[in-house]
């Protein structure tokens, strides 16, 4: 049985510096909390928490601690908080999810609606909010477009959530064309994002059989399984080697294995050394 690895596979740039971030932080000798996970990976928060960073639920007094900003980023309101409780602030947000800051925020200023093309409850697309008080209309589904909001809106500012699949934005933003007069769209699906579903539409053709890695909690591996899904019913969805069932491979030729951004290369290899014994 061969293994093919996806060439994308494994730690986005914005996953790998959050890390480094977090890691450097706490050995520094520095009290660090944060609030929630630094990516959506079990085994990465492990790390980070094994090496001193404290998860929180809500800030409290800051005096000698610093607040680690996850790699999802947070609303303008956490900043300030922050800042007036006495945290010392470390920003460990993806530079690309920073743009997109950016981005709305000059929509706003030009008097656009933002529209916001991603899942409402994400931590990135609540942080992307944070940045415009709540005021954004967020769509995840060409299904479920608020018609009542959209057809009061003459001037829209449309943004995308950076690990968004690409043909659901595609068809999102057509059918925003034919309803709103003015519609301005920034494509921030970022580069590691196209390259792994470059890839997962085109590694499931060629395999038996597709491996895909990652967490439960994980966006971005979600869309990857959903697509392989959609190509090859023999797609399946692990987190660890432990999850894996020999049977799935009888009469394989081939397996392809893909993992999300937030996965750790420790992870993978230890899948496809797993695989190789089978």
């Amino acid at each position: 049985m061969k293994i093919n690895v996806a060439k994308a596979a494994g730690f986005c740039f914005g996953v790998k510096r959050a890390l480094k971030i977090a890691l450097d932080t706490a050995h520094s000798g520095a009290k660090v909390e944060m609030l929630g996970d630094i990516v959506h990976n079990e085994d990465v928060v492990k790390e980070i928490s094994d090496a001193g960073v404290r998860k929180i639920n809500r800030l409290g007094r800051g005096t000698n601690k610093t607040l680690l900003i996850r790699a999802h980023g947070s609303s303008i309101e956490i900043y300030e908080r922050a800042a007036k409780l006495g945290y010392t602030i470390v920003d460990a947000t993806c530079p690309m999810v920073k743009e997109i800051h950016k981005i709305v925020k000059a929509l706003k200023r030009e008097g656009c609606d933002v529209i916001i093309i991603g899942d409402r409850i994400h931590d990135e697309v609540r942080g992307i909010m944070g940045q415009l008080n709540g005021e954004a209309v967020v769509i995840d589904d060409v299904k479920k477009i608020p018609l009542a909001k959209i057809k009061n809106i003459k001037k829209a500012g449309v943004v995308v959530q950076s690990t968004q699949n690409l043909e659901r934005t595609t068809a999102i933003v057509e059918f925003l064309k034919g309803h709103i007069s003015e519609v301005k769209f920034y494509d921030t699906i970022c580069k590691p994002t196209r390259m792994k579903q470059k890839e997962i539409r085109n590694m499931p053709l060629k395999n038996d059989i597709m491996i895909v890695i990652g967490s439960k909690k994980s966006a971005n591996t979600k869309r990857l399984y959903q697509i392989s899904n959609s190509l090859n019913k023999r797609s399946y969805w692990v987190q660890s080697k432990d999850e894996i069932k020999p049977e799935w491979f009888q009469d394989a030729r081939s397996v392809g294995v893909m993992s999300g951004a937030s996965t750790p290369d420790y992870t993978t290899k230890d899948i496809i050394e797993y695989l190789q014994a089978i």
